[in-house]
């Protein structure tokens, strides 16, 4: 759906995670190359005793994650821990590891390869936290080219209208950790993501293209930062977007993941084009 001008809303939040799955960044401005958004999921941990990349999907075992954030700064990346210590991220991974109670490496660059694990979200909601669920491995960035810690595709976005029919505000929006949050125009409905995909989305001089509706773990039902848990953050698109994903199969989904087909600039309040 569109205004007049055939825009379809403007971008309403712009973020950036140094670190995958820490808290991140809310950023004026974006830098968007081909391998997607510069200095977005650049560090990763590694589980020393099984090799795969730690993310909160698993969160009996990385929850705490989120309990970090990681900036960046002119030195470089910044890691800050719960108790609000500040630590350069190439000298975190011994204190993150008494933290998370797992030894633990910082990876600069995705391996080849490289997996994480992913319960299922039902198993998690049912079962509990420190449930020993069925894991699946997942591996990453096999819609991104580059080394990034994406999931799949290289920049996510999420619209507010289907913010909006969940239930949630702009802030909020950090549990389902996109790079963009979109305005959408008064009308539009909710999970209108879905119909992006294979499409031209626009943002200001960036241009994507939609690969995929963004399937959800537990993740967003976690604990960021300060917001509390919010197992209707899944619960929601478990009741009302159920849709084909890719190799997901059909799955709860909010939000899209998009690969990048002209690199720039994505500011605040830039317009939104799709199609």
């Amino acid at each position: 759906m569109t205004n007049g001008d055939g825009v379809t809303g403007r971008v309403a939040v712009l973020r950036r995670y140094p670190v995958k799955s820490m808290l991140g960044e809310q950023c004026k401005s974006l830098d968007v190359g081909p391998l997607g958004v510069v200095g977005d999921r650049r560090y990763a941990l590694i589980d020393e005793e099984s090799g795969r990349v730690a993310t909160a999907k698993n969160p009996r075992l990385w929850r705490h994650l989120l309990e970090c954030s990681a900036d960046t700064q002119d030195a470089g990346v910044v890691v800050r821990l719960p108790d609000g210590r500040r630590l350069p991220v190439a000298e975190a991974a011994p204190t993150l590891s008494e933290l998370l109670g797992r030894r633990v490496r910082v990876a600069d660059e995705r391996a080849a390869g490289a997996v994480l694990e992913r319960p299922d979200p039902d198993d998690v909601l049912a079962q509990g936290l420190d449930a020993e669920t069925e894991i699946a491995l997942l591996e990453l960035g096999q819609g991104a080219p580059g080394g990034a810690f994406v999931d799949y595709s290289p920049v996510h976005l999420i619209a507010t209208s289907t913010l909006d029919a969940i239930g949630f505000d702009l802030d909020d929006s950090v549990r389902y950790r996109p790079n963009v949050v979109i305005e959408t125009v008064e009308g539009t409905p909710p999970f209108v993501e879905n119909d992006w995909v294979g499409t031209t989305v626009r943002l200001g001089e960036v241009v994507l293209r939609g690969t995929m509706p963004t399937p959800r773990c537990s993740v967003p039902t976690l604990e960021h930062g300060d917001l509390p848990r919010s197992p209707h953050s899944v619960r929601y698109p478990q009741e009302h977007n159920r849709v084909e994903a890719g190799e997901f199969g059909v799955a709860p989904c909010a939000g899209l993941y998009a690969e990048v087909v002209t690199g720039g600039t994505v500011r605040h309040g830039d317009p939104v084009r799709v199609g």
